[in-house]
């Protein structure tokens, strides 16, 4: 179990991911559901090995990680295929339409779902520690 641990989990994050984006937009595309498994595995990577980290801090780095991520995933499927799956060119604070600050914003309470998430998971299944948070 402990070899598939990082497939369940990338898994579990892309379709959290694609479900949230089904709520929130109405519709997503493939492409968000790799970008939610990588993001969601790495921020439990993260979380992992910095436990004693204050969980703002931790929220901090996870909305940093999902804006890169969206920030290459947007520059291969919207501007060098030009598939078109977002644009946020009408949002402040964007760069070339493919992230922007308030969805950075966003991306810091969803990594709050993510470490949570992430660390039941790894719980209930996996039988690792009990989680506990250090907010400061």
């Amino acid at each position: 179990m402990k070899k598939l641990r990082p497939l369940i989990l990338f898994l579990i994050g892309g379709l959290f991911y694609v479900l949230i984006e089904l709520i929130v937009r109405g519709h997503s595309h493939w492409t968000m559901f790799i970008v939610g498994g990588l993001a969601f595995f790495l921020i439990g990577c993260i979380n992992e090995k910095y436990r004693k980290m204050p969980l703002v801090k931790q929220m901090a780095i996870g909305a940093t990680v999902i804006t890169i991520l969206e920030f290459l995933c947007g520059c291969i499927v919207n501007l060098w295929l030009g598939w078109h799956v977002w644009d946020y060119s009408n949002m402040p604070f964007n760069i070339i339409g493919q992230i922007c600050l308030p969805f950075t914003a966003a991306w810091y309470i969803l990594s709050l779902l993510a470490i949570v998430l992430d660390d039941h998971l790894r719980y209930w299944i996996f039988g690792e520690e009990k989680p506990r948070y250090k907010w400061r």
